[in-house]
C-alpha cells in the first residue's frame, strides 16, 4: 500500500516518527542508512576518452587513411585541412556530450537549500540535504518542497507541481486518504521534492529523500536513457565501411593489373619508377574516390538548416536533430501551451432565459441578468493585470476579468466604481468566494463558486431580470447546462447575489445561503488557432500526432477531437490504464491510442520506446522535469522555451514560442535539409563515379592513364566542397510535405538517388572517354589534358543538374540559387589557373592545347549535363523519384 492510501497516523507509524519529530540520534542512524537528501553524481567518462572515441567513427577512419596517403604523396595542405576538420568535429562532440550531462546538475540545482522542521520537539531550520525519512517539515507560501512526503496538516495548501506533471495550475493539498491507485497528479495528500508552494501553509512527514524522490527517479532515468543515432548517421556509418572496403579492393586491383603489365611487358622504362608511379596513381584514385569533404559538408548543410529553423522559432542544440526531424513519423506532444494557448478563456456562458440562453455580444442589449453576471465575475475576483501587462492571480480568475473586458466592461473601471467593502476568501472546504459592494443604492453580496455547491445553497434564480424561487424546473435547467459544459471538458463556475441590510458591516459563512442564482460561465484552455491546420499538414506528411498530457482524460480527449488529432476509431487512455497493459497489449493497441492522460515519466519513456520498436522515428515535446527522460530517449527531444533548464538540457531542439505549429514548420526545414544533403551526396558520388569509370575503361582496354595523380587531387579540391555546399542551401521543392516520412531502414541512395548517381556518373564518364580518344589522336599528353578538362568541367556544370532529381534548372529558376552560380564561376576560375604558362607543365597540359581543344572538351561536358536534365523527365515516372 502506498503512502497516499494510508491514514496519517499509519504513515507516521510506518516511518517510526511522531509530530514531535525525530531525535538527533535517530537522524544520525537514518543518514547512515539512506544517505544525504541529494541527487548523487554519476561517474563521468574522462574527457580524453570521449575525445578518442570520436575517432572510432568509420568515416573518420577512412578520412584519416586518405589524409595519411596524401602526406605520403606530398599533398600536405589538404591533409592538414582534413585533420583540422576532424579535430573541430571531435571538440564539438565532446562539448555537446558534457552539455547533455548538465541536465543532472540542473536537477540538483532545483533542490530546496533549507527546510523548516521539527526535531527533538523543537522547531529549527536545517540544510535540506540533511533531511531523512520520518522528518516533520513545515511549509508556507514561497517554499520549495525539499523532499517527498505525506501531508499531515493543510491550511489551504496549494502547490505548483508543473515541473512533474506538466500542468501549470496549482493543486490544492489535503490530508484525506485516497483508497484507489492514483496517478501522481491525483495524489492530493502528497507533496514532491522541488515543487513550489504558491498559497497557504502545511506540514508533511518525509517519506522519500535523494534518489527515492520522484525527482531522484527522474535523474536515474536520465542517466540510463539511450542516446539514439540519427538515421543519417546510421546510413553514413554503414556506407563508410562499405565504401572503404570497396575503394581498397578497387585500388589494389588497378595496381595489380598495372604492375603485371609493367613487370611482364617489354617496356624499356625503369621498372621501379613505373611501379612507384602505378602505386601513386592507385593511391590518387583512392583519394579521388573518397569524398573527404562529405562529413564537413553534411555539418555545414545542417548548420544552414539550423539557421533556417531559428527563424521558425526552433533553436537546434544538436546538429543531427535537423536531419532527424525530416524523417519523423511520430510527434508525441504535450497539450498545455503547445497545442493550446496555456491561457484559461471563458468560451461559453448560461443564463436561464426563455428565448436566449447566451450572453448577447452587444452590451446595449443587456438586461439586469447579463450585467450582474459580468459584474460578479469581475468584482468577486482577486486577480489583476499589472503595469507590465503581467497577469497576476489564479488563471481561472484572470480569465474572468478578461471576460469582463471583452464585453466592454473594464474590470478596473468596475472596481473603481464599486469598491469591495467586505469579503470571505475562497477556501477548499466551502468552495466559494464572496465579496460585498454597493451597486445602484443596494448593498449586495456577490457569491462565486462551484456549481454543485452553489445549486445546493441558492434559494432563488434570476429569470429575465426578475427574481423567482428556484423551482425544480429551473434547477434542472441549470444542472443540465452544467452537465453539458462538463461533458465538453469545460471548467464551470456559478454566480449569485444576495441583498444585505445597510447596517450589516460584517459577513459570515451563514450569509452564503438563500442567494439568487444568476448564471454560469464555462472556460477552457483553448487550442491555438494555427494548430488545426498544422495537424492536417502533419497528417498529409504522414506524421502521426500523439497527445501525452498530465491533464484529465476527459479534457484531453475533448481537445484531441476538437483539433482533429483523434479519429473516429482512436482511443484515449490514462497512465494507470497503461500501467496495467502488458508490452504485447500496448503493441496491439498502439496504433489506436491518440491521447494519453495523467501520465508519469515512466509512462512517457514507455510510449516513446514502443513507437521506436515499431521502427518509427519519434519526436517528443516537453517542458517539465518529468519530461526530461523521455526527451532524452526520443529520437529528437523538443523542449519548450518556457520550460525548465532540465528539459532544455535533455533536448535536441528548443521551441522559443512553445507552439506546435513551429514543430511542423521545422519538419519541413528538416526534410529540405535531408533532401539537400542527398543532393550533395549525389553530386559528389556521380562525379567520383565518372572518374572511376573512365579510369577502369583505360585499364581494361590497356590505354594510358587518363589523369595524373596531381590532376585527380586538383579536381578533388575544386569540385568536392563549394558546389556541394551550394546545393545545401537549395529551397524546399514543391510537395516536400506531401511525402511520407522516410523508412528508418532506407539507404542514403534510396528515393531515386542511386539511379541519379549512376546516370550522371555514366554520362560524365562517356563525355570524358570521348574527349580522351579525341586527344589521343594527337598525343598521349593531349588525351590526358582533354580528359582532365572534360572531367573538371562536367563535375562543375553538374552542379546545375544536381539541384533537383525531378525538375530542371530552368524550371527551378536558373539564377534562383546564387550560391550555385558562385560555385560554378569559381570552378571555372580555378581551372583557368591550370592553363597559365607556369602551371601547364605542372598539370600536364601541353602548349598546343588551345581554345579549340578547350571548346571541344567543354562542349562534351555541356552535352552530358543537358542529357542529365533530359533524363529527369523519365525519373518523374518512377515511384521512387523524389
Amino acid at each position: 500500500m502506498e503512502e497516499y492510501q494510508k491514514k496519517t497516523a499509519d504513515v507516521l507509524k510506518a516511518q517510526n516518527t511522531s509530530q514531535q519529530g525525530l531525535s538527533s540520534e535517530e537522524v544520525s542512524s537514518r543518514l547512515e542508512k539512506y544517505g544525504y537528501n541529494e541527487i548523487e553524481d554519476k561517474e563521468k567518462i574522462p574527457t580524453w576518452k570521449l575525445f578518442l572515441e570520436t575517432f572510432k567513427d568509420p568515416m573518420v577512419i577512412v578520412l584519416l587513411a586518405a589524409a595519411a596517403v596524401q602526406i605520403l604523396i606530398g599533398e600536405w595542405v589538404e591533409s592538414i585541412i582534413i585533420f583540422l576538420v576532424l579535430l573541430i568535429n571531435s571538440v564539438i562532440s565532446v562539448v555537446q556530450t558534457r552539455k547533455a550531462e548538465s541536465s543532472l546538475e540542473a536537477l540538483r540545482d532545483m533542490s530546496a537549500p533549507e527546510a523548516k522542521i521539527m526535531r527533538d520537539g523543537t522547531e529549527k531550520t536545517i540544510a535540506a540535504k540533511e533531511l531523512v525519512p520520518g522528518d516533520i517539515v513545515y511549509l508556507e507560501a514561497g517554499d520549495y518542497i525539499p523532499a517527498d512526503g505525506r501531508v499531515i496538516e493543510s491550511g489551504s495548501l496549494r502547490v505548483n507541481e508543473g515541473m512533474l506533471t506538466g500542468e501549470s495550475e496549482a493543486v490544492e493539498k489535503n490530508t484525506e486518504v485516497i483508497a484507489e491507485e492514483a496517478a501522481l497528479g491525483d495524489r492530493l495528500n502528497m507533496v514532491y521534492s522541488s515543487s513550489l508552494v504558491v498559497y497557504g501553509r502545511g506540514t508533511f512527514v518525509v517519506t522519500g529523500t535523494g534518489g527515492q524522490t520522484e525527482v531522484g527517479k527522474i535523474a536515474d532515468m536520465l542517466s540510463t536513457a539511450e542516446q539514439k543515432e540519427t538515421p543519417l548517421q546510421q546510413k553514413l556509418n554503414s556506407f563508410s565501411k562499405k565504401l572503404g572496403v570497396g575503394i581498397l579492393i578497387l585500388c589494389i586491383a588497378i595496381f595489380a593489373v598495372q604492375a603485371a603489365r609493367i613487370w611482364f611487358g617489354d617496356s624499356e622504362a625503369n621498372t621501379t619508377t613505373a611501379l612507384l608511379n602505378a602505386l601513386m596513381f592507385s593511391v590518387a584514385i583512392a583519394v579521388a574516390a573518397i569524398p573527404e569533404a562529405l562529413q564537413s559538408i553534411v555539418t555545414i548543410v545542417l548548420s544552414v538548416g539550423t539557421n533556417k529553423m531559428a527563424k521558425q522559432h526552433a533553436i537546434i542544440r544538436k546538429l543531427p536533430a535537423v536531419e532527424t526531424l525530416g524523417s519523423t513519423r511520430i510527434i508525441c506532444t504535450d497539450k498545455t501551451g503547445t497545442l493550446t494557448q496555456n491561457k484559461m478563456t471563458v468560451t461559453d456562458d448560461f443564463l436561464p432565459f426563455h428565448k436566449n440562453e447566451r450572453l448577447p455580444e452587444n452590451p446595449d442589449d443587456w438586461g439586469k441578468s447579463e450585467k450582474l453576471l459580468v459584474y460578479i465575475a469581475a468584482l468577486c475576483n482577486d486577480s489583476y493585470i499589472n503595469q507590465d501587462e503581467q497577469e497576476i492571480g489564479d488563471p481561472t480568475e484572470v480569465a474572468l476579468i478578461q471576460f469582463a473586458d471583452k464585453h466592454a466592461h473594464s474590470y478596473q473601471e468596475l472596481r473603481k466604481k464599486y469598491p469591495r467593502e467586505a469579503e470571505l476568501p475562497f477556501d477548499s472546504d466551502r468552495k466559494l468566494m464572496s465579496t460585498v459592494h454597493h451597486i445602484d443604492g443596494e448593498r449586495l453580496l456577490f457569491v462565486k463558486g462551484g456549481p454543485d455547491v452553489m445549486f445546493h445553497r441558492a434559494g432563488y434564480a434570476l429569470l429575465d431580470g426578475e427574481e423567482q424561487p428556484l423551482t425544480d424546473d429551473l434547477l434542472e435547467r441549470f444542472e443540465g447546462a452544467n452537465e453539458d459544459f462538463s461533458n465538453q471538458a469545460l471548467r464551470v463556475l456559478a454566480y449569485g447575489y444576495k441583498r444585505l441590510p445597510e447596517n450589516q458591516t460584517e459577513i459570515t459563512y451563514e450569509d452564503e445561503k438563500d442567494f439568487v442564482l444568476v448564471g454560469l460561465t464555462a472556460m477552457m484552455d483553448p487550442p491555438r488557432e494555427a494548430v488545426y491546420g498544422s495537424i492536417e499538414e502533419a497528417k498529409s506528411a504522414g506524421i502521426r500526432t500523439i497527445m501525452i498530457t498530465g491533464d484529465h482524460k476527459t479534457t484531453a480527449q475533448a481537445i484531441g477531437r476538437d483539433i482533429g488529432l483523434m479519429g473516429d476509431n482512436d482511443i484515449a487512455i490514462t497512465g494507470r490504464e497503461l500501467d496495467k497493459m502488458s508490452d504485447k497489449e500496448l503493441e496491439d493497441k498502439l496504433e489506436q491510442i491518440s491521447v494519453y492522460a495523467r501520465v508519469s515519466p515512466e509512462n512517457k519513456i514507455r510510449i516513446v520506446r514502443a513507437w521506436q520498436q515499431k521502427g518509427a522515428v519519434t519526436a517528443m515535446t516537453g517542458d517539465g522535469v518529468n519530461d526530461a527522460p523521455a526527451l532524452k530517449q526520443a529520437d529528437i527531444g523538443i523542449a519548450m522555451g518556457s520550460g525548465t533548464d532540465v528539459s532544455k538540457d535533455s533536448s535536441a531542439m528548443i521551441l522559443t514560442d512553445d507552439n506546435f505549429v513551429s514543430i511542423v514548420n521545422a519538419v519541413q526545414v528538416g526534410r529540405t535539409v535531408f533532401d539537400n544533403i542527398k543532393k550533395a551526396i549525389g553530386y559528389l558520388f556521380a562525379g567520383n563515379l565518372g572518374a572511376i569509370i573512365a579510369i577502369l575503361y583505360a585499364v581494361i582496354f590497356n590505354l594510358p592513364n587518363p589523369f595524373t595523380a596531381l590532376q585527380l587531387l586538383f579536381i578533388n579540391l575544386v569540385n568536392d566542397s563549394l558546389p556541394a555546399i551550394a546545393l545545401g542551401v537549395e529551397k524546399s521543392e514543391a510537395g516536400v510535405m506531401k511525402r511520407k516520412p522516410r523508412p528508418v531502414n532506407e539507404g542514403i541512395f534510396a528515393g531515386g538517388t542511386l539511379q541519379t548517381v549512376l546516370t550522371r556518373g555514366i554520362l560524365i564518364a562517356a563525355a570524358v572517354i570521348i574527349s580522351f580518344y579525341i586527344g589521343l589522336s594527337h598525343s598521349n599528353e593531349m588525351g590526358v589534358a582533354m580528359a582532365f578538362t572534360t572531367l573538371i568541367m562536367s563535375r562543375t556544370l553538374q552542379t546545375f543538374a544536381a539541384r533537383s532529381n525531378t525538375q530542371t534548372s530552368v524550371k527551378l529558376g536558373f539564377f534562383s540559387n546564387k550560391y550555385v552560380i558562385g560555385a560554378v564561376v569559381l570552378g571555372f576560375v580555378l581551372y583557368g589557373i591550370t592553363l597559365l604558362p607556369f602551371a601547364r607543365e605542372v598539370f600536364n597540359i601541353p602548349p598546343e592545347f588551345g581554345l579549340a581543344e578547350w571548346g571541344t572538351a567543354t562542349g562534351l561536358a555541356v552535352a552530358g549535363v543537358i542529357c542529365m536534365e533530359i533524363a529527369k523527365m523519365f525519373f518523374k515516372k518512377s515511384p521512387k523519384a523524389e
